[in-house]
């Protein structure tokens, strides 16, 4: 979008965020009255009123002094400062008509300015429709901005909510849809930072204009760090600078930004790669409330053993990232498998070999009404800001349910609706990649599993071969730091021929390590490995396990992938056998 300018007192401004000129293109319109902005709005706002000369201010001051300049009626409510105006002429203005306005004049003028809407909202709106001049020519822009807006009109059941929340909701659903508000240039502007929180009744209102304000770019984190540069208060490590730190700050508002910058200013301690690293991972987790866990790992593909076919289309994957081709990725991945094939370390090593942020999501789900939806919003917004970003859910069959599941007041379908809305959304392509980890992807419903969302299907299995289950077992080691010594790892499994899985030989390698522990060796001996497998006894699921494995064929999308066993089953027959084991098993 090209940028914007407004002339005002001798100069033209410019005018930066995207949402800014929405918000004035739709008061200018003069189609709605009532606006909803959501989003980063706790964060300061930049205003460039020169080049790479800023200003910062918050959003209700960015919409009085930059989008209004202060002129005509500017007022604000919150529940603890009750009305105020961002000028004291104004506020004796209004003091003055409202008393004129009473209709008892035993009337308190502290009422005029309370803190309880149902005392205060009456005098303004009867001030504000005063105000309205009878001649077109003398227009008077009025402007009331409601911060916290989820206080006074709070998502949940009408049943559940207050007086004065049912009256806030009346109210402004009048607002909004009274011609002699919109014709008179009164405009009313909730703030939260969560769509969510707001009653639905005013978020679905057609007569409701909703705005989401971002986090920074890239773009505008640079123009900030290089301001900060000029006026010399940003120190930075050799080797870094403006144009580097900002690629790596994505996901942090200015207000972390610039926070950063002046400790690390003060401080006189130059900020550097591993810093704002661990600085980026620790507000990410605290702006998320928890719900994001950042994934670090030190390994990559190299440590996967086996698994060629899929390891094969992770680095192509890797290799189109570092290249700069997110056009050419699918927009998820749905990785299916039997317990202890290594899907979880799979992605881990994926994340270590792209050098992307890879976060998981965590339980987002309350008892609340309403404040699942706002816990989801919260995160979704936190993803789009830190992209390019993984994202590995797992269990997906159990995290995601389906939009047919009762009993929650249909939170769970809206929720569900909302993750697969956003993962459709072919705008993130290549910039939030979706990992569903599962070891029953048939009870991934179909709407995730589809083209344009969860795309590429891969899956895991046992290894089949002795040197298959040898090469895992020196990927192991490695993985764990074993140090072996004086055996052969063929006699070995030539004894112990069991169906190992990853996490089986993984559990008989940490036996093998505490036995030499014991022994107060540093090394693991011939003995300890023939005493930890002869004693380990793989937990035995046949059913559960067999019914993995098939659902996981039913699921690839490339016969490479699938075991030889499973390659020769006509595929009625793979169907037949998972609904026999689901009978089974006391499954529908």
């Amino acid at each position: 979008m090209p940028d914007q300018y407004i002339y005002r007192s001798n100069e033209y401004i410019k005018i930066l965020p995207v949402w800014a000129q929405e918000l004035a293109n739709k008061y200018g319109s003069k189609t709605a009255n009532l606006y909803i902005l959501h989003g980063n709005i706790r964060d300061i706002l930049p205003h460039e009123r020169k080049e790479g000369e800023f200003t910062f201010t918050r959003v209700q001051d960015y919409i009085s002094d930059i989008l209004f300049g202060n002129r005509d009626i500017i007022s604000y409510y919150d529940l603890s400062n009750g009305v105020t105006f961002c000028e004291p002429q104004m506020e004796q203005e209004y003091l003055t008509a409202a008393s004129g306005l009473a209709t008892s004049q035993d009337v308190d003028k502290g009422d005029f300015l309370s803190n309880d809407p149902k005392i205060s909202f009456p005098y303004l709106e009867k001030y504000f429709l005063s105000r309205i001049p009878k001649d077109k020519k003398n227009k008077c822009r009025m402007v009331f901005i409601v911060d916290f807006a989820e206080q006074i009109v709070p998502a949940g059941d009408l049943i559940r909510l207050s007086d004065t929340d049912r009256y806030c909701m009346v109210t402004f659903s009048r607002w909004a849809t009274d011609p002699k508000f919109n014709n008179g240039d009164i405009s009313i502007i909730l703030l939260t930072e969560n769509l969510g929180d707001i009653s639905s009744r005013l978020t679905s209102s057609p007569a409701t204009v909703k705005i989401s304000v971002p986090f920074p770019d890239a773009k505008i984190r640079e123009s900030v760090l290089r301001s900060k540069e000029k006026e010399g208060k940003l120190l930075l490590d050799r080797g870094l600078s403006p144009d580097k730190l900002a690629a790596i700050t994505s996901g942090l508002n200015l207000m972390n930004l610039n926070r950063l910058a002046a400790e690390s200013y003060e401080k006189d301690e130059p900020l550097s790669l591993e810093f704002m690293r661990l600085k980026k991972k620790e507000i990410i987790e605290n702006e998320a409330g928890g719900l994001l866990e950042f994934m670090e790992t030190s390994y990559d593909l190299s440590h996967v053993s086996g698994h060629d076919f899929v390891k094969k289309r992770f680095m192509n994957a890797a290799k189109a990232i570092k290249k700069g081709r997110p056009d050419v990725l699918p927009m998820g991945y749905l990785i299916a498998g039997p317990v202890g094939t290594g899907k979880s370390f799979m992605v881990n090593a994926f994340a270590g070999e792209i050098g992307i942020p890879m976060v998981k999501f965590r339980n987002f789900r309350t008892k609340w009404q309403g404040e699942t939806e706002s816990n989801l919003e919260r995160v979704l917004n936190i993803l789009v800001a830190m992209a390019p970003v993984g994202v590995m859910i797992d269990e997906a069959d159990a995290f995601l349910g389906d939009r047919s599941q009762e009993g929650d007041s249909g939170t769970s379908n809206r929720v569900f609706a909302q993750i697969a809305s956003f993962m459709g959304n072919t705008e993130y392509r290549g910039k939030i990649i979706w990992f569903l980890i599962t070891c029953r992807p048939d009870l991934i419903p179909i709407d995730l599993k589809r083209q344009g969302r969860a795309e590429e299907h891969l899956a895991l299995f046992y290894p089949e071969s002795k040197k298959d289950r040898e090469d895992l077992f020196k990927t192991l080691v490695r993985k764990l730091d074993l140090d072996i010594r004086n055996f052969s790892i063929s006699d070995l499994f030539k004894k112990y021929d069991h169906e190992y899985s990853g996490a089986d030989l993984e559990a008989v390698l940490v036996r093998a390590k505490l036995l030499s522990a014991m022994a107060d060796r540093i090394f693991v001996k011939k003995e300890d490995m023939e005493e930890a497998m002869g004693d380990f006894v793989p937990a035995a699921y046949p059913h559960e396990v067999e019914l993995q494995n098939l659902v996981a064929v039913l699921e690839c999308t490339s016969k490479e992938m699938i075991p030889a066993r499973f390659q020769r089953m006509p595929r009625s027959k793979i169907i037949n056998d998972i609904q026999e084991l689901k009978t089974l098993l006391g499954e529908r």
